[in-house]
Parts: structure tokens; C-alpha cells; sequence
């Protein structure tokens, strides 16, 4: 497809109206007029952000039946699993939307983007068997596209707000008030969402140069690209996996790689009709590269896989393992099409792109659904591990079932009351705290017995910085006390602080306004000067740099409320 067919006017005032009624559908769902209810309001976005971003890509004609069809279908699709992740976020209180809907929100969005290239050629062709050529057409030309409209609309935004900012100078408000209203934000966002489809639709040229510059940069990077990856798996043998291992992030960055040289041996193909790039040698290098994929692919696996047999499934890990299987079908083809160079210069590879978008689309709509929900996945794995005993009841964390697992996790967490698991009046107590919490953030700074609150459990937590001197001896030796709490100096002897239950003395209570006195046998100050070791301070010391600095702003006001916090304060300077 070497070009598109000019849009009639009416199309392209359909685009333009389109993308302005998406905008207003937008401030309506976000001002609250419309709906009512956290899961309506979940499938009103789906709908509106889906249905006429889809519309507004694809159409040529508003005559064609079979564009009418497929939005009508898209919009059929999007909203079963839109109502499918609203009952999933719902339910419970204080559920962690997030957890759900941002998995959700970002699957579908890149099987919209994988649909698109063939309802598009749907539409051109009237059938759904599209050739390859149009189908990478289509792809690179909604991402440039893509592109090419959230630029426009930065730009637009740019000069409005020197266009509010130049009036501003010379006291006229009106256009920062107008600017910075809602209402017209989402209708002028709308509009220029229109206009740079349109552009991008509508002057293909500079489009298809952008793209050619593109894939000229991609063209020389390829086989950097593929030397880099041949020779890590080169060095594996004489480093061993232990480094790998220790980086705790091997899959991410084992995918990331394999992604990158997906995209780039797909801009270096392109359509596959062209002359095979590269001389030779150098496309050697890059089937090098390719072969060495498997090898990337199982090692991300085994470490995905090590982590879900030791900690459980969790939906994070779900999708980890979605997005790493769909990467290794990528990279088991990508290798077998190199295998195959009878058939012309990765021929093959027009195939492995085409079955594994259509995998992609099958996993996006079973991850969302019924048919593979990965919460229920998660907490089935976290209570059969749970009555395995592979994990003990007081280590079994209950908050990724309360906020982490949707709706399925809370009515889990409920069931666990009937548990034997939890007979334990310790173990109840714990559930029935953990079920009326309101934030995830209370679970462990309320947990009895998990946070530090003595002062040897505070000086285990506390770790020096790489290359930090240790801290001064003598600072864990004072009691620290909010600045709320702290009193005036009391007037009597032996009247408890009350800050501290320590009685103070006549000679201390004009000095001593809060608990700055030495635990145990911590040494007191005093005013006769000590020799110190070479590099050390004394309290003394300490106490005089402090009173030094009492005319900083911060020091003084802390120093005022609370001296123990000052000395703190004042301690930490001289160290540094």
C-alpha cells in the first residue's frame, strides 16, 4: 500500500466532530454529571476512550457498512470487559483500583493497537486475510500518527499558555481563567486530538519521510544492537548466571532486549519486498543475534519462574509472565526464521508477526475476562500455599489480599475468619484488623510486634550509606521526641517531664525541657573539656556548635521546642 485514498470532507469533519464529542464525553464522566458508581464510570471510560479512537483511525467512508459494524462490535467487546474490571475493582472498600485497572487499562489499549491494522485493511479489502504489506503499512502509520498528534497537541497547549501568560502582563486574566477552566481543557484538548489525526491521515508525505528517517536510525543501530547481544551470550559461559541472578531484575532487562531487537529487525525488514540490507558479513552478524534470542528468552522464563515458585503468583507477575511469553514466541521464531534462508533473507518472519498479534489479541481478551482472570489465579496460589504450609499464618501477607487482589482478594480475606489456619485469638485479632483498615500504608506501621519500638530495634534499622563514616556514638543515646509533645521547663525539683518520666532536678529543670537525657550510660554533658580521640567530638562540643547555630530559622525553632532534636540536628552537621 504505497498510499491511502483521499479523505472526502465529510470524513474529515467527522474526525474533527468525533474527537470534540470524545473530549466532552470525557468532562462529563469526570465532572460527575452523567454516572454514578465507581464500575459505570469504568466502562463509560473504556467506551470513550476505545470505541472513537478506533473510529477516527479507521474510517474512510461514512457510506461503508462494514466500518458501522466493526465500531459497533469494538464497542460490544470493550464494554464486557469494561464491566468485567468494574466488578473486579468494586465490592470491597478501600480496594486499590489501581492494582486492576492499570493492568487492564494498558492491555487493551495495545490490543487496540494491534486491531487496528486489521480492521483497517478490513475495510480497504473487504476481507479479513490481509496482506502483509498493508498490515505493516497501516502499523507504522498509526504510530507515527499517534505521535505525530500528541506533538500537535503540546504545541498547541505551548502557545495558548504564552498567549495567557502574554496578557497576564499587562493585567487581562481572562484567557488564563478561560484556559485553565475544565470545560474548554477537555473540549480544545478534543479538537486538537482531531486535528492532528487529521494532519497525520491526511499529509502522508512528511509522514512517510519521518518514518524513512526513523528507520534509517534503526537501520544502523541493528547491528550494534545484534553484536551487544551476541556477545553477552558469548560471556555467559566464563561469568556464570550468579551475577545475573543477583540483579533481581534479570527478566525486565532479558525482555527489554529482546523487544528491542524485535522492533529493529522489523523497521530493517519492513514489508519484506525490498533488497535484503546489509552486506553479507553483516547479515550474518544480525542472524547471530537472532539465534541467540532462545537463550534470552529461557533465562528471563527460569528467572520469572524462580520467583513465582518462591514467592506465589500475584497478578504483577501475571502479567509479567504474558508479556515475557508473548517476547519469547517473538524470539523462538525470530530465531527459526533465521534458520530458514532458503526462503529469502528472513522471510519467514512475516508469518511469526502475524500469529503472534493474534495470540497477543486472544491473551489481552482472556486477561480481562472470566476466562483467565489473574486475580483469581493469585489468591488461589496464595491460600494453596497458604494450606500447604510452604508459608506459616503469621508470615502470610494479608494486605495484597485486602487491597492488592480486586474484589476477589477481599472476599478471600473474609473466608480466612472460617479458616483453621486462623484459630488463634493472635492470628483473629490480626485478620480482623487487617480487614478494617482503611490505606495499605496502616498495615505494617500498626502491625503488633512488627515495628520497631524499642531503641536497640531502632539502632538495627538504622544503616549507614556506602561509604558513610558509621554514626556518633553518643547519638543513639538520647530518647528522640516529637515536637508536638514537648513541654516548657518545669519550676520544681523532681516534677516529671512531660516528656519523659525521668524526675528533674532543680539544677537541670531551668535546661532540660524534654527527654535530652542520656539513656543507660550514656555520658552526661559537661562543661569541663575532655580529650578526645582524633576525629571525634565530645557532647560538649556538640552542644556548643549547637548553640552556635540556634540562629538558623529551623534550628532555632526546633531547637526551642525540643533540645534533644536540635543536638540531633546539630550532631549530624558536624559529622558531615
Amino acid at each position: 500500500m504505497s498510499t491511502a485514498p483521499a479523505l472526502p470532507r465529510s470524513t474529515r469533519g467527522f474526525i474533527v466532530a468525533i474527537a470534540l464529542l470524545q473530549g466532552l464525553l470525557l468532562y462529563l464522566a469526570r465532572s460527575g454529571h452523567v454516572l454514578d458508581g465507581h464500575s459505570a464510570q469504568i466502562c463509560w471510560y473504556a467506551l470513550v476512550l476505545s470505541v472513537p479512537s478506533a473510529m477516527i483511525l479507521s474510517v474512510q467512508e461514512l457510506r461503508d457498512r462494514r466500518f458501522w459494524q466493526q465500531s459497533l462490535g469494538l464497542a460490544a467487546i470493550y464494554a464486557v470487559l469494561a464491566a468485567w474490571a468494574g466488578w473486579s475493582v468494586t465490592g470491597a472498600p478501600q480496594i486499590k483500583a489501581g492494582a486492576v485497572l492499570w493492568p487492564f487499562g494498558a492491555s487493551v489499549a495495545i490490543a487496540l493497537f494491534i486491531a487496528l491494522p486489521y480492521l483497517q485493511c478490513r475495510i480497504a479489502h473487504r476481507r479479513w486475510n490481509a496482506p502483509y504489506p498493508d498490515l505493516f503499512e497501516y502499523g507504522w502509520q498509526n504510530a507515527l500518527t499517534l505521535i505525530l498528534t500528541g506533538v500537535f497537541v503540546g504545541i498547541s497547549w505551548g502557545v495558548l499558555a504564552l498567549c495567557a501568560v502574554l496578557f497576564e502582563l499587562i493585567g487581562i486574566k481572562f484567557f488564563g481563567d478561560l484556559f485553565s477552566d475544565p470545560r474548554f481543557a477537555y473540549l480544545a484538548t478534543g479538537i486538537m486530538v482531531g486535528l492532528g489525526i487529521l494532519v497525520g491521515r491526511t499529509q502522508q508525505r512528511p509522514v512517510q519521510v519521518a518514518r524513512q528517517i526513523l528507520f534509517a536510525i534503526f537501520k544502523g543501530l541493528l547491528p550494534l544492537l545484534s553484536l551487544i547481544a551476541v556477545l553477552f551470550v558469548v560471556s555467559l559461559p566464563f561469568t556464570g548466571l550468579d551475577a545475573l541472578w543477583r540483579t533481581r531484575s534479570a527478566t525486565l532487562i532479558l525482555m527489554c532486549l529482546i523487544a528491542l531487537l524485535v522492533l529493529f529487525v522489523n523497521a530493517v525488514y519492513q514489508d519484506g519486498e525490498g533488497e535484503p540490507p546489509y552486506p553479507a558479513w553483516l547479515r550474518r552478524i544480525v542472524e547471530a543475534a537472532l539465534l541467540s534470542l532462545p537463550v534470552y528468552a529461557a533465562l528471563g522464563l527460569y528467572a520469572l519462574g524462580l520467583r513465582i515458585a518462591q514467592h506465589g503468583w500475584t497478578g504483577d507477575r501475571f502479567w509479567a509472565l504474558v508479556a515475557s511469553l508473548l517476547l519469547s514466541a517473538y524470539a523462538f521464531g525470530y530465531a527459526w526464521a533465521a534458520l530458514r534462508p532458503r526462503q529469502g533473507w528472513l522471510r519467514p518472519l512475516m508469518r511469526v508477526n502475524v500469529i503472534v498479534s493474534l495470540v497477543a489479541l486472544a491473551f489481552a481478551v482472556a486477561a480481562n475476562s472470566w476466562l483467565l482472570d489473574p486475580h483469581r489465579l493469585s489468591v488461589g496460589d496464595q491460600l494453596a500455599r497458604l494450606h500447604d504450609d510452604r508459608i506459616a499464618a503469621e508470615d502470610f501477607d494479608l494486605r495484597h489480599l485486602r487491597f492488592d487482589s480486586g474484589r476477589r482478594g477481599y472476599e478471600a480475606l473474609l473466608a480466612l475468619r472460617k479458616d483453621p489456619k486462623f484459630a488463634t485469638a493472635a492470628e483473629k485479632a490480626e485478620l480482623e484488623r487487617v480487614i478494617k483498615l482503611d490505606t495499605p500504608w496502616d498495615y505494617l506501621a500498626n502491625r503488633p510486634g512488627k515495628s520497631p519500638n524499642t531503641l536497640a530495634a531502632v539502632r538495627e534499622h538504622i544503616k549507614p550509606a556506602p561509604r558513610a563514616d558509621a554514626p556518633d556514638p553518643a547519638w543513639p543515646g538520647y530518647r528522640s521526641c516529637s515536637t508536638e509533645s514537648c513541654s516548657r521547663p518545669t519550676a520544681s525539683a523532681n516534677t516529671p517531664n512531660a516528656c519523659c518520666s525521668r524526675p528533674t532536678s532543680t539544677a537541670t529543670a531551668a535546661t532540660t525541657t524534654c527527654c535530652a537525657t542520656p539513656t543507660d550510660t550514656a555520658p552526661a554533658v559537661s562543661s569541663t573539656p575532655s580529650r578526645t580521640e582524633p576525629g571525634s567530638r565530645s557532647a560538649a562540643a556538640i552542644s556548643a556548635t549547637a548553640s552556635k547555630r540556634s540562629n538558623r530559622p529551623c534550628a532555632k525553632a526546633m531547637s526551642a521546642r525540643c533540645p534533644a532534636v536540635g543536638l540531633i540536628i546539630s550532631s549530624a552537621r558536624v559529622a558531615r
